[in-house]
This record gives C-alpha cells, structure tokens and sequence, in this order.
C-alpha cells in the first residue's frame, strides 16, 4: 500500500488542490454551481479524515469526537437529508435534469472515499477526484455538447480503470495480507468502543448497542458463540469428506459490533490452520451486486440510497464494456490464482432485526435496459464459470448462522438468548426426526403442497426417481454444520411435472419487503409472477424480475425443502418477530422453495452421505445437468428461498406411483408417525 500511495501522491495532492479551488470559483453557472461546491467540499473534508487516518490520530481521539467525524461524512444521505441530497436520484434530475443522473452517479461514487480513506488508499481516491475535475471543466464551459462529453468521461473512465477496480476487488477476497478490517479486530481493545470507527462505515445504534451488548457477555458465551459459528464450518468440510488441511484462508462476513465474536472465531481458524480474508462490502458501481452487501458492512445510512444507486453501471455498461469487464475479471483470478487454490470459503454471520423496508420505486434512478439486462446475466454466469475454475466448488464449503440485532425492540435481549438456544439445538434428535420424513419422501412419486386461508399455494413437486432405494435418497438430511439452525431436508426436484402456485401473504427476501407474492411454474419453470407492493402491475413485476430473478426472463425450481425448526417458528410468533427472521431462519419454519439454482451448483460431482449411509442422488435437475453439455445454459447464478409458514399451510402429501398418499403436515402440524416431537414446541 505504501509503494502505491508514494506512487500516487503526486497526483493526489494535484487534485486536491484544484477541488480545493472549486470551493471558491464562480466559473460554473447556475444551478450547477451550489453541485460541484458542494461535492468539492465533501471530497476535501475526506482529505483532512485521510489526513488523521495518515498520521495514525483517528484512535487519539474521544469517543464523541469519532462519532462527530462519522456523522458527518455520512450526513448527507442520512433519511432526514436525503430527500434533498444530491445522492437522491428523485432529487437531482428535479434540479437539473437528465444530466442529473449522470451528476447523481458521479456523487453516489465519489461517496465511496470515505472508505478508501479510512484504509488509506490514495489511488482510488485520486482518480475519482480527476473524474470530477474533468466533468467540472466541462461545465465551465457549458453549451449542447456537456451531456454527452460528461457521459463519454464516465465511460472512459470506468473502461480506463476496469481493470485496477476490478484487480483489487478480487485481491481483497483472496489476500490474508490485506488485513485492515482483521488488524483493528485483533489489534484494538474491543471494550473501547471507539475502534468501531475505524472502519470508516456509518456507525449507528445498531453498531453501538450490540457492541456493547456482546462486552457485557461473559466471556465463557462468547466463545460458545464464535464455537458454535467455526465448528459448524469445520463440520461441514467433515460431511462433505473435503480436506480442510489442504486450505489456508476463511473468508469472514459479518455485521460491526459482532468483533468480539469475530475475535475468538479468528483464533479458532487459526487452529484449523486458516487465516481471514475480510473485506467490506463494494462501494463502486463496478463490483457492487444491485442493493446486496456481500462482505463486512454496518446496518448502514440509509436503505432507500442503497437500492437507488443498485443498476448505477446501467449508466456506461455495454457490450465493449463487459468484454472489458471480464477480460480484467479473468486476468485478475489469473494473478491471484495461487492465493484462489488456498481459499477455503465463506462463514458468514447474518444479522436480523431491522426496520422493515419497503423500498420507494423512483422513475429518475439509472436502470438496466433490456439489453444491459442481457449482458448482466451474461456477466454474472461467465464471471461464475471464471471463478469456479479458480474455485473449485467440490474443494470448499462454508457456513452461516444468525443473530438479532438492538433495533429488533425492546425485548431484544431476549430474542438474542432464544436465538443462541436455536441455534444450538441437539442435531441428534433432529436427525432422526428429519430422517422419518426422508423415509417417507423417498417413497414420493411427488409431493402435494397446499396453503390454508388466503394462501392460495397449489403446488405439486416432482422428486427424482431412486434406482436403488436401499443406498440412495433424494433428500439430504440438514443438520447445524453449514447452514445454522438445524432443521430441514431438501432436495434439488425434478421440473418436469412440477406445476402450480407458489404463494405468500408477506414476506422479506435479501431486505425487500414483499406483499402477496405469486409465482407459477410449469414443467418446473416460472411462467408468471406477481405480488402487490405497487399501484401498477408493470412496476410489481419489474420489482419481481431484478430482484428475484435477477432480470432473467424465467427461473427453475432449484430445491424444494421441509422445514421441521418449530421451535423456531414459536420464537418468531412468541416475539412478533415474522417480519424480522431471515432467510437463513425462516427457511426452517415450514416448506421452501428455491427459485434459481439448485444447492449442489458446482459441486454435483461430489458424493454426499446422510447419517444413514444412504447416497445422496438428487442434485441435478433438467437444466443444471447441461452443466456437461452446454454448461453456460446450467447456471443462473442466484438461490432465493420462498417460506410458507406453517400456518399458512393445509398440507403436505407424499403421493406414491400406486396412488397411495401420505400426509407430513396438515393444518399446519406434523402427523406423520415419528416427527410428533417437533409439535411439542407449540404448546
């Protein structure tokens, strides 16, 4: 970093003391003027946070001091601000029209110093000032030209720079010596709350109060925590008969204020051998995946500017920059390929509990057209083919688990220690439960899903056919390794046959809020979709294609599930917290389904084994098994998992070939002979 920046001061400096300039010229003419001030005062106010980051004197300040300088740089697009900011999409093209979004864009971008300044890294900070200088200088002299040279300078610069954005995005997932967000874990006295700051992220209640929270555990529950979180991690390699000795990176994703778990989990890696690849979430347009954090990122400033600015590269991607793109893409796995062959996958720690959001659908926000749609899909299957040649899906594994944060409520203490007990459950009795409804499910020509009151889910789900039902199942039997909590068994369905409605009252997917969610398939692709958030029916279903279909034109069936986690079901209703669960939870509180690929992608050639002994078999279905013919058309690159609640469930039939039927759930209970336990919970 030092070599880098050294080569780069020079400009850096020269920027600085332009935008500085900018401050007090007169040289751009309303209404643009009040845009590039104020834009030039935001980049010199990261230049004097860089400068304390530069001479080591952020951790010599007081706690109120931090949180001062925090507020401030994020002040902006905080939700009181924001209808006025010039981030705001609705707000910028009212001021100035189209080029408004391209003015919005370029801030949205340069808004991501703050983070590049906290790790010190001048580069990216000097070139995003040199792009604003040059859409500055083209104002100067304003005329009908501006537009279109301001868009050829964002073009060329993301063209120019494709390659650098791109090759330290992917050093960062591989290289355990870009270690910040490590140093400060390791380094700083996790009491003092003042190391949350040095992240550079927006440090809010949540970040604050679960800290804070954590500190006041003994330490005795903290380590159980972060044991339960690695252990589950090192069982899954153990399961899946992968040589976890072989590896030497774990990359570690997590919310801030979990540090003093993330501490203990660190040395418990260390002692299977691995060191932690931890980066933020991507704040450039470039890497950034829509409005998902993929990486260690806080709850955030604001929701509404996250899910404004998620198709930003609509406003310069076509198809010379995606070649572009992936070229820097492959060559970037190329040059970290040694580091790619160590890497032994993701743990992640999810939280859980923030205000529900309902996202605003604004007409001014940049969006992909239909061919920019095309080429994101293209995208993201070629950079996956790219990264699992670097990967290998059958040599890594990973783990999840979840925990609440503060802003759940008032009994958030409560819902935390209920949500340790469910993620702590006894596997063994699970596993033998779970392995009464396989029994039963093997049997299964295909199985009957119905909704009960207004869930008009009618759904019949095609199963693989077994050839030899004394060593091969169809479902896996899902105990706490990879997926934390315990409970379910699911399988990748046959999609020939499968057909009907999937249907959901509400329900919250990836942080969007959904209402009336519907979703047909046939022959086990989706035919039709729909959910009423929105007045207009065109709006739902653009809301449904980019954000559960990832703006392809259909999706299969890639997992059907039984969720047999009652206990945690029961917590969700005991607190009032159905709005609140995650995925990784809600999945185990009544039947799934996945829409987009199955959960074997990448690793269907490695054999897998129930406690029984029993072969897992069903891990292709129509489309993925192309992966050996036409292997560009097996993937889409996406797995979203749909929830019926158990009380919105009249049942669930397994219906053999001789017509005989078999109910596991009906009204919403267990009745199948053997799993009466799990109904002990709703008492």
């Amino acid at each position: 970093m030092k070599e880098e920046n050294d080569d780069t001061r020079e400009r850096y400096e020269l920027a600085l003391e332009r935008i500085r300039s900018i401050q007090t010229e007169d040289s751009v003419k309303e209404p643009y003027r009040d845009y590039f001030k104020t834009v030039a005062a935001f980049i010199d106010k990261v230049a004097l946070y860089l400068n304390l980051v530069e001479e080591d004197s952020l951790g010599k300040l007081t706690l109120e001091e931090l949180a001062e300088k925090n507020h401030d740089l994020y002040e902006d697009i905080l939700p009181d601000n924001y209808e006025e900011s010039y981030a705001n999409p609705t707000y910028i093209v009212k001021q100035f029209g189209k080029i408004g979004k391209l003015l919005g864009y370029l801030y949205a971008e340069i808004r991501g110093m703050i983070v590049y300044a906290a790790e010190g890294r001048l580069f990216p900070i000097t070139i995003y000032s040199e792009l604003f200088i040059e859409v500055y200088n083209y104002f100067e002299e304003e005329d009908e030209y501006t537009y279109k040279d301001v868009k050829r300078a964002i073009y060329d610069f993301n063209m120019d720079y494709c390659s650098d954005i791109i090759d330290y995005r992917t050093r960062e997932l591989l290289d355990e010596d870009l270690s910040f967000a490590a140093d400060i874990i390791e380094s700083w006295d996790l009491t003092d709350l003042r190391y949350l700051y040095q992240f550079g992220e927006y440090i809010g209640e949540n970040e604050i109060k679960i800290a804070s929270f954590l500190n006041s555990l003994p330490e005795e529950e903290i380590k159980a925590m972060a044991f339960t979180y690695t252990d589950g991690y090192r069982r899954g390699f153990m399961a899946a008969k992968i040589d976890l000795s072989r590896k030497r990176t774990v990359n570690i994703r997590y919310n801030i204020g979990f540090e003093r778990m993330v501490k203990y989990a660190i040395h418990n890696f260390a002692q299977m051998g691995l060191k932690p690849v931890i980066y933020r979430t991507a704040v450039d347009s470039i890497n950034r995946k829509q409005h998902l954090r993929i990486g260690y990122h806080s709850s955030g400033p604001n929701y509404q500017y996250d899910y404004d600015h998620r198709f930003d590269i609509g406003l310069y991607m076509d198809k010379a920059f995606h070649d572009r793109r992936l070229q820097a893409y492959k060559a970037a796995f190329e040059n970290y390929k040694d580091k790619a062959a160590l890497y032994a996958g993701p743990a992640l720690i999810q939280v859980f509990g923030e205000k529900n959001f309902a996202p605003k659908a604004k007409e001014e926000v940049i969006k992909l057209d239909k061919r920019q749609q095309k080429l994101s899909i293209a995208f993201q299957r070629d950079s996956n083919m790219v990264y699992y040649q670097y990967i290998k899906g059958d040599e890594t594994s990973f783990t999840i688990i979840a925990y609440p944060i503060t802003e759940i409520g008032d009994k958030f203490e409560e819902i935390f220690r209920e949500t340790v007990r469910v993620n702590t459950l006894d596997n063994d009795t699970y596993k033998g439960i779970q392995q009464v409804i396989i029994d039963c499910l093997d049997k299964g020509e295909y199985v009957r899903v119905k909704g009960s009151g207004r869930n008009h889910t009618d759904l019949s789900v095609m199963l693989y056919e077994l050839k030899n039902p004394e060593k091969e199942t169809i479902f896996e039997n899902c105990t706490a390794d990879v997926n934390i909590p315990v409970g379910e068994v699911f399988t990748s369905p046959k999609l020939t046959g499968t057909n009907g409605t999937l249907h959901v009252s509400r329900i919250f997917l990836n942080g969007l809020e959904y209402t009336d969610l519907s979703i047909t398939f046939k022959d086990g692709m989706i035919t039709d979709y729909s959910c009423g958030n929105f007045k207009s029916e065109e709006e739902n279903k653009r809301y449904m294609k980019e954000n559960i279909l990832y703006n392809q034109d259909t999706l299969p069936i890639g997992e059907f599930a039984i969720g047999t986690n009652t206990t945690a079901y029961v917590m969700a209703g005991k607190y009032g917290i159905w709005d609140k669960l995650p995925i990784l939870i809600a999945e185990k509180t009544g039947p799934h389904f996945a829409v987009g690929d199955t959960c074997y992608k990448m690793s269907e050639e490695l054999d897998l084994f129930n406690p029984d002994g029993k072969k897992i078999v069903a891990k292709d279905n129509e489309v993925s098994i192309l992966r050996k013919s036409e292997i560009e058309k097996a993937y889409f690159n996406c797995h979203t998992d749909i929830t019926i609640p158990y009380d919105e469930l009249a049942e669930i039939t397994v219906v053999e070939k001789s017509g005989k039927e078999t109910v596991i759930i009906k009204d919403g209970r267990f009745v199948l002979a053997g799993t009466e336990k799990l109904n002990e919970a709703f008492m």
